[in-house]
């Protein structure tokens, strides 16, 4: 028999190998290994992967582990390598991973009562040195691995090229352990040998040396070698270790059950799980839909035959359970995700919340009854209460029914070329720079990067080095670095899941599965999806939030869905913070589509995704009357006609299949997921039905083909209209409580985005157009959170001040609740000392002060700042006494002139990441509207803007060419934004250019090359003394199209004209006569957003100019 390569490390044994699972068999099977191992240190995570890859390539799979086990004679851990004969062995090695990973090593007693394992031990087991200082000691640890093995095999493994000394043979022998070939890989090819080096060096945060610094080979490293240079080696060497791996390999059958229905049931006492569920469903329905019809009971019934055919009673009932405790402990719950929203079942156990016979919503596109997949209700509730639903199942369940399921955070792009410039001793700077040259696209590789990238590409080829830091990169690229934990999934079992999947230590108590979700399911477990929303943890606080403040109670379930005034929102756009609809693109089709139901948001929210969005004005010109509604063919109206004969949902395509073709919803379904897979071949058998179906039901050849053809091209980008409806339910909400309850509404959303200042400095930007008050952050007044403290006002909390510990300000809050507010300063430095000295010091009282917390208290933030140091000196020195406080107290600051306004507003933004006082800006806040000035947060690429622009860093570079140019930082009240100015520009300009200055800049917004980010690319600049002048002496150009021959745009226009009196000129543009009018005095507007948007729709978008 050939040499069978067992003793393979993966790239599970984290930052130990760089063999990717799939790479190491394919290369295998082309080097004509037949039989093939993987043994990782202490993890299972890459069997089942192994397993699969194995059988595609017909290659005998054989799966160990190595792991740490407790000397007795030594005092230490020690390797031990085991190999699962067959099934029961591998089980046999699930336990022991998971024990080994959950207490971190193992007695000698946990390998006893153990089946079909073969056991291995190598020269890193102390008996082999043992062997050669002190016998004695060899023997012994000789006895306890004899003990272990017990009746097992018990091998020495042999690695390639390992020279052994010939008593060490023959103590062997007399002990009765057998030689094996047992030869170690680490690594595929020679190439990746110095990369597993600078891994090793990754995984101990050290740096290679100066000398190290060259591609050479590496001691430690192993490459997978063709079979017959192993085969030749051990043949030559020490033949019978060969002949021992043929015996080993020939008992080893191992065969993992996958694919099986590892379904959990729902406890009950005397009562099936069906007959269970169908009582629940009847009683339910009631509640759900008082005045429901004979339609709902035909639906419920034909649901509940399906889910019990399909065996999902359990199912349901363990999701309903779930979601019924979370109603009973109010907590809030999304409508519904996915396709589930289809279920009548669902939404009459308050597992969904969207009617599906009210919005038309097909089950079938849930569960279909001739595909045999396993359901999938993905469960959303807010992100801050999560763990009180996983806390829940893993009572009810047990410890070992209930794990999380574990992903990989692995060595992606921007990560891996940090990492390695770091081991190459670079700068942070200088990594920062590496990782600024991938261009920030979701999951882009360093090839794509490489292509896309002329900077990354600049680097690479600068040296030497940074071409060697690129290879390496390369190959680490992908690699797993840490363990995680799935956002959403857990597994829940009958069985003790440790006998069916490897596991490891999770958070609060429950575990975390060793393989990832992919392999889970593989084997045929069921996965349950409890997703944290943070948009449900901000109606979930809004509505804390609302009793807080009105001391009264409300909930999801008040909110009426035909609101005039949340609508408004929607229709001007008006969406910041709602969920799904918070982007400026989608606020945009918003006002073009004007919508007035459910309906309409859920056909925008499926629209504006990149495939639908090309018939978006198409859709919005049909909905305004602007076109004609043309359909497919006449007969598919009533499936059309909501979104005006445009296929926006694939439960249009499943309803049309049904209508021309006579399909079945159950064989629809097979047709839409045929079409979104793009199976060709299954296609080619739908389309032949769908033919045929139609001419039998009396529609021409021509029409079926038409139609076809046309459901087959819209599988690009259909859209799930249950989800739709869902997500924008909850949208809806979010919405209906930012129009009536602003205050309660935006303190959730604050709280959210604490540490992203640009989305903080953009919902603050927001606070004013509800007439809502932010107020700084106050020691006796705030809490550590943000909390809205009236209907108009809303104070920031503690920990919104920059570098606070929250064990610091929980003491703070704590204490003055406990025993009052604080009197002055020294009270609250006094009582500070006393719950902990250590808090005591400047860098924790500084931004505390420079933030405002302290500005009602007396003193001012100069005077304070200034007396800091010697205050805290004093305390030490009296060790808080009050009596030698008192006669050590600091002369008084009151003489020192208090900080400007400018000066309080650049503390504010250094510690708060804002302006809370004011903005530097706030004196040109009315000229806006009038002179349409964009904000900021507004901005999209392509987009010719004018801002105003507070400067706060500017960098002078020089170009190749010898010339000056710029790059400046700067914000507005929404948010912030970097400028580039070239060298024609900046000749101009430099002089007047100074930080802490406003300036009007007018340019063309594009995505930066560097960083992806929206920059200005500046191509006027007015400074702040010419501002006024320079926007009040503008004309308003229009351009009309058709020329003044068309009576009907004229006579809108002047209408239009009209209802905006105001100073600014307007010229008129006939581009057929090439004349250019001036309108009448009386004509000349107020230039405000909402007229300028209505000139545009009614000239279109390029005909209207302000300069």
């Amino acid at each position: 028999m050939s040499y069978v390569q067992i003793h393979t490390l993966s790239a599970y044994s984290l930052m130990k190998s760089t063999v990717k699972v799939t790479d190491y068999v394919q290369k295998a099977a082309q080097m004509g290994y037949q039989s093939l191992g993987l043994v990782d240190e202490g993890v299972l995570s890459g069997s089942i992967e192994f397993y699969q890859a194995c059988l595609k390539h017909q290659i005998q799979p054989i799966i160990g582990l190595t792991v740490q086990y407790y000397s007795e004679v030594l005092g230490i851990t020690q390797p031990i390598t085991l190999i699962a004969e067959n099934y029961q062995g591998y089980q046999a090695l699930l336990r022991l991973s998971s024990q080994y990973q959950i207490d971190g090593k193992l007695q000698l007693a946990d390998f006893k009562d153990l089946s079909h394992l073969i056991f291995i031990f190598t020269s890193a087991n102390q008996v082999v040195a043992g062997f050669n200082i002190e016998v004695e000691q060899a023997n012994r640890l000789m006895r306890e691995l004899k003990e272990m093995a017990g009746n097992h095999a018990l091998y020495f493994g042999l690695m390639y090229e390992q020279k052994i000394k010939p008593t060490f043979l023959e103590y062997l022998a007399t002990n009765a352990i057998e030689l094996l070939a047992f030869s170690k890989v680490n690594i595929l090819t020679k190439d990746e040998a110095f990369a597993l080096k600078v891994l090793n060096h990754l995984q101990k945060g050290t740096q290679l040396a100066v000398d190290e610094m060259q591609e050479v080979t590496w001691s430690f490293a192993h490459e997978l070698q063709e079979v017959a240079v192993y085969q030749e080696y051990y043949q030559r060497t020490y033949p019978q270790a060969l002949t021992n791996l043929a015996s080993l390999v020939e008992k080893i059958d191992l065969q993992i059950p996958l694919h099986l229905k590892k379904l959990p049931h729902y406890p009950l006492e005397n009562e099936s799980a069906p007959s269970y569920l169908s009582k629940l469903c009847q009683e339910k329905l009631v509640q759900r839909v008082p005045d429901y019809n004979e339609h709902y009971q035909q639906r419920l019934a034909y649901e509940l035959k399906v889910i019990t055919q399909m065996g999902f009673a359990d199912y349901f009932l363990i999701v309903w359970d779930v979601m019924d405790y979370a109603h009973r402990q109010q907590i809030v719950t999304g409508a519904g995700r996915g396709s589930a929203a289809g279920s009548l079942v669902a939404y009459v156990l308050g597992i969904t919340d969207v009617d599906p016979l009210k919005y038309n919503l097909i089950f079938e596109r849930f569960l279909n009854p001739e595909r045999q997949t396993m359901p999938d209700i993905d469960l959303d509730i807010p992100d801050n209460r999560r763990q009180e639903i996983l806390h829940y199942v893993h009572q009810k369940y047990g410890q070992y029914q209930v794990v999380q399921i574990a992903t990989f955070g692995t060595l992606a792009a921007k990560m891996v070329l940090r990492d390695v410039s770091r081991v190459f001793g670079l700068s942070q700077s200088e990594a920062n720079r590496w990782s600024k040259a991938i261009p920030n696209v979701l999951k882009i590789t360093l090839k794509q990067a490489y292509e896309q990238s002329k900077l990354l590409q600049q680097m690479v080829s600068e040296s030497r080095r940074n071409q060697l830091i690129f290879k390496v990169a390369l190959i680490l690229e992908g690699l797993p670095r840490h363990v995680s934990t799935h956002a959403a999934g857990i597994i829940i079992s009958d069985e003790n899941l440790m006998d069916l999947i490897p596991l490891q230590p999770g958070s609060e108590g429950i575990f975390l599965s060793q393989l990832t979700m992919n392999d889970i399911q593989t084997i045929g477990l069921l996965k349950f999806d409890f997703l944290g929303l943070k948009n449900l943890s901000i109606i979930d606080e809004t509505l804390k939030g609302i009793q807080y403040i009105q001391n009264r109670s409300f909930s999801q379930k008040q909110i009426p869905l035909n609101d005039p005034v949340t609508m408004r929102l929607f229709q001007t756009g008006d969406t910041t913070g709602v969920f799904q609809f918070e982007s400026n693109g989608i606020r945009q089709v918003l006002k073009k589509v004007q919508p007035q139901n459910l309906e309409d948001l859920a056909a925008v929210n499926a629209l504006y995704r990149p495939g639908p969005m090309q018939h978006i004005d198409e859709f919005v010109a049909r909905k305004h009357g602007k076109q004609a509604v043309k359909y497919l063919d006449e007969s598919l109206q009533p499936i059309l006609a909501n979104t005006y004969g445009i296929i926006v949902y694939q439960e249009q395509v499943m309803q049309i299949a049904a209508q021309m073709a006579g399909f079945s919803l159950a064989q629809a379904d097979l047709l839409r997921r045929a079409i979104s897979k793009k199976d060709h071949q299954g296609l080619d058998a739908q389309r032949r039905a769908f033919i045929q179906g139609a001419l039998q039901k009396g529609y021409s050849q021509k029409n079926a083909e038409k139609v076809y053809s046309y459901i087959e091209s819209f599988g690009d980008y259909g859209f799930n209209r249950s989800h739709s409806f869902a997500y924008s339910l909850i949208a809806y909400q979010m919405a209906y409580l930012k129009a009536h309850y602003p205050a309660a509404f935006f303190t959730a959303l604050l709280n959210t985005v604490q540490n992203n200042t640009e989305k903080l400095k953009e919902y603050v930007h927001q606070l004013k157009k509800y007439q809502l008050t932010l107020l700084p952050p106050d020691i006796n007044q705030s809490a550590s959170e943000t909390r809205a403290i009236s209907l108009k006002a809303i104070r920031l909390g503690l920990a919104n001040v920059k570098g606070m510990r929250r064990d610091f300000l929980r003491a703070i809050v704590h204490e003055r609740m406990a025993n009052g507010k604080y009197t002055d300063f020294d009270n609250f430095l006094v009582r500070l000392y006393h719950i902990n000295s250590h808090w005591l010091k400047e860098e924790l009282l500084i931004p505390l002060i420079a933030s405002g917390c302290f500005d009602q208290l007396g003193e001012h933030r100069k005077a304070l700042l200034e007396q800091l140091e010697g205050k805290i000196q004093n305390f030490k020195i009296s060790a808080g006494s009050l009596d030698l406080l008192a006669i050590m107290k600091l002369s008084p600051a009151e003489e020192l002139t208090p900080y400007s306004q400018q000066e309080i507003l650049a503390l504010e933004q250094q510690y708060l990441g804002l302006y809370v006082s004011g903005h530097p800006l706030d004196r040109f806040e009315k000229y806006y509207e009038q002179y349409l000035v964009n904000e900021i947060s507004q901005l999209q690429v392509n987009q010719s803007a004018k801002i105003f622009y507070y400067l706060t860093s500017l960098k002078e570079i020089t170009t190749k060419r010898g010339e000056k140019m710029a790059f400046l930082e700067g914000n507005d009240s929404s948010g912030e934004m970097s400028v580039t100015i070239f060298p024609q520009l900046y000749r101009q300009i430099r002089k007047e250019l100074a930080v802490n200055q406003c300036f009007l800049v007018i340019g063309k917004v594009e995505r930066s090359k560097y960083n992806d980010e929206l920059q200005l690319i500046a191509e006027k600049i007015i400074t702040e003394s010419q501002i006024v002048q320079y926007l009040t002496s503008k004309t308003c150009y229009l351009r009309l199209a058709q020329g003044f021959a068309n009576q009907e745009i004229v006579e809108k226009l002047k209408r239009l004209l009209a209802s905006s009196p105001g100073k600014i000129p307007v010229v008129i543009y006939d581009p057929i006569t090439h004349q250019k009018v001036q309108v009448a005095r009386e004509l000349w507007i107020e230039p405000t957003n909402n007229l300028y948007d209505s000139l545009r729709q009614l000239l279109g978008e390029n005909n209207v100019v302000m300069k």
